[in-house]
């Protein structure tokens, strides 16, 4: 494959991408959504954050976790942090401070 065909693959990709989502925004413009539905997509991105750092934890095999200490102890802040404030930012601090701390005295 030369960079070329590539370059379109990307493109290509981004566009579709670009126009799927569009052509939800345009479709609802003007409609409300109903409750049920807007009370689901609240849980849309936790859900994908879990999921990712399921699968990120889950190591090869799935059988045996792949993180190390540091990187359990920063979920462990993390989640705390977002059980406690209810707040990203505030989770995503202190899941970094921890890592950061930790594998300063971990090495």
């Amino acid at each position: 494959m030369s960079s070329l065909e590539a370059w379109l693959i990307v493109v290509a990709a981004a566009l579709v991408t670009y126009a799927t989502r569009a052509v939800g925004i345009f479709v609802l413009a003007e409609r409300r959504v109903p409750l049920v539905i807007e009370r689901a997509l609240r849980h849309v991105g936790p859900a994908v954050l879990a999921a990712l750092v399921a699968n990120i934890a889950a190591g090869d095999g799935g059988l045996s976790p792949a993180i190390d200490v540091p990187e359990a102890v920063a979920l462990t802040a993390a989640a705390a942090v977002a059980w406690w404030r209810r707040n990203v930012l505030w989770s995503l601090g202190a899941g970094l401070s921890a890592f950061w701390i930790a594998m300063a005295v971990l090495g």
